[in-house]
């Protein structure tokens, strides 16, 4: 078994430097000229390296399975390769930009589908934008109605009120063109983030 340990060590090595050579490893600037397209190909390195970890385990598992005394340093190998693996997605992972609502994880912990917690989301927002449109309908409800009351009471002053507001909601309208107009006459466009 002693003599097993300096191989396996020169394994892992062996093992790290195969796993850097065929892409999985860290590379240093490459990635296109963007930084999204570096974080997309560092999250297709992460995913390929979860891939190689599941061959891995699976491998294991069938040295386990079926394990004899002379099965020992393929086991020892494969393990070695399963350590420098996990080390190489390390390394990636940490370049990726990835947020997780701990929701997700412990519906996964739990063994469920993580797509019921975007369901659920989903509703809750419906729920809500449905609650929300129903306040917005009930206020412009309430403000027609209060209109129409004044109006039948003081109609001079709802006139006044409407001539201001319609004065209002014109230079409200030319400040926010005036606003988002550039000198040659083009238009301002939000830049998404």
């Amino acid at each position: 078994m002693d003599s097993a340990a300096p191989n396996s060590s020169s394994s892992a090595a062996s093992a790290a430097a195969a796993a850097a050579a065929s892409g999985n490893g860290v590379q240093g600037g490459v990635g296109g000229d963007r930084p999204e397209d570096a974080s997309k190909q560092n999250l297709a390195q992460v995913t390929g390296s979860i891939q190689k970890t599941l061959g891995l385990l699976h491998q294991l598992n069938l040295n386990v399975s079926s394990f004899r005394s002379a099965s020992q340093l393929p086991l020892l190998q494969r393990l070695n390769a399963l350590v420098a693996e996990l080390d190489t997605m390390q390394k990636l992972a940490d370049g990726c930009n990835i947020q997780v609502p701990m929701e997700v994880v412990n519906l996964i912990d739990d063994g469920k589908n993580p797509d019921e917690f975007t369901r659920d989301v989903l509703n809750s927002c419906i729920a809500k934008n449905q609650i929300t449109k129903g306040k917005t309908d009930a206020f412009k409800s309430l403000r027609k109605h209060l209109l129409e009351e004044l109006e039948e009471a003081f109609p001079e002053d709802v006139e006044a009120y409407r001539q201001i507001r319609a004065t209002s909601a014109a230079e409200s309208k030319r400040l926010a063109q005036s606003q988002s107009a550039l000198p040659n006459g083009d238009s301002k466009v939000k830049a998404e983030h």
